[in-house]
């Protein structure tokens, strides 16, 4: 995505002299522009050269940082809205909606804890998205993950909107991070690692898949079970590193940014555009599972299964369901109290 960025200008050159295809216009939202996660964003989707309209939304502060995004020499034009009178205008003609709006996690802190306050913006969000887009792909980051996916499915069933194809929690994080503490610990290059996580995105629920890992470098099984630990833990080690002064806000904006351009990219028609993601899912007994996933014209084109597993992984998958299980039921209920 980034590289493409700077390729962006001669892409222009080249559209002008007739050699290249324009590029689709496509509108993106970003809900929560405002926050810790919001405002990176933000900026990292107003480098990406496949948006054409950015549409910046939050309950406060949006007009500053949308005036401060909108002076980037890219091709996206930026629109701030606040308050809710203005979310319609800031979704209406969306192609992608990324919703990081919420409350960050503070030490001590679980997911759980979030629930409460998060679930409750979300169900209004969605409602929103319902009325105003709702043919538009649905990147869900305001956690916890595993329950909000599930609020935001019931809105739309109820909406009658509902696309299972089109609303996927990103879990795109757990891969960063599973990919930088591989290629650490196996000493190879970053940029050419690939490591699927599955499972939910929170704790136990985070399922890397080491054993498929690539390039393969046969770690011994103490070190593939210390990153897996620190894969699922790696939101706590930023907390407390942060010392009560903020979350995972710089990786996770980038997490998000990355899945948002894969779906771009999928919109777009471009072949074997590959993530992981948290979608409604048969790939276990679990109506919602977070896996590799094709996407397409049409958001999710294919959800690919689990491949072979280690014995490690085997009982980790085993272990997660449970706690996975709770967390989606706990949305269904949610979703459906008055």
């Amino acid at each position: 995505m980034f590289r493409s960025v700077a390729r962006s200008a001669a892409g222009k050159n080249l559209l002008r002299r007739g050699y290249a295809t324009a590029v689709p216009e496509r509108k993106v939202a970003v809900l929560g522009a405002a926050g810790g996660i919001g405002q990176p964003l933000a900026l990292l989707m107003k480098l990406n050269p496949l948006v054409s309209q950015l549409a910046l939304y939050d309950i406060a502060n949006t007009p500053g940082v949308a005036a401060d995004v909108s002076h980037i020499n890219s091709r996206s034009e930026v629109a701030g809205y606040v308050g809710e009178e203005q979310l319609g205008k800031a979704l209406e003609g969306c192609d992608v909606v990324i919703i990081p709006a919420g409350v960050p996690r503070k030490p001590g802190m679980t997911r759980d804890d979030l629930f409460n306050i998060n679930a409750g913006i979300v169900k209004g969000l969605c409602s929103a998205i319902a009325k105003y887009c709702p043919n538009a792909l649905v990147n869900m980051i305001s956690n916890p993950v595993n329950s909000t996916v599930p609020i935001a499915a019931e809105v739309f069933k109820k909406a009658g909107t509902y696309d299972e194809k089109k609303l996927f929690g990103v879990t795109t994080l757990d891969v960063v991070r599973a990919k930088t503490f591989y290629a650490g610990k196996a000493k190879v290059n970053v940029a050419d690692v690939n490591v699927p996580v599955v499972g939910g995105h929170a704790g136990i629920t985070i399922l890397p898949l080491f054993s498929q890992a690539t390039p393969k470098a046969n770690l011994p099984e103490e070190d593939i079970k210390a990153l897996t630990k620190r894969t699922q833990e790696g939101g706590t080690e930023v907390v407390e590193a942060k010392a009560g002064k903020g979350s995972a806000t710089l990786s996770m904006a980038y997490a998000g940014a990355i899945f948002a351009d894969a779906c771009l990219k999928g919109l777009n028609g471009v072949p074997d555009v590959v993530e992981c993601s948290f979608v409604q899912s048969t790939v276990t007994e679990l109506p919602f599972f977070a896996s590799k996933v094709r996407l397409g014209k049409n958001g999710v084109e294919e959800v690919l299964g689990l491949g072979p597993l280690s014995e490690y992984e085997k009982e980790g998958l085993e272990s997660l369901k449970p706690e996975l299980k709770s967390s989606i039921e706990k949305g269904i209920k949610f979703a459906n109290q008055s």
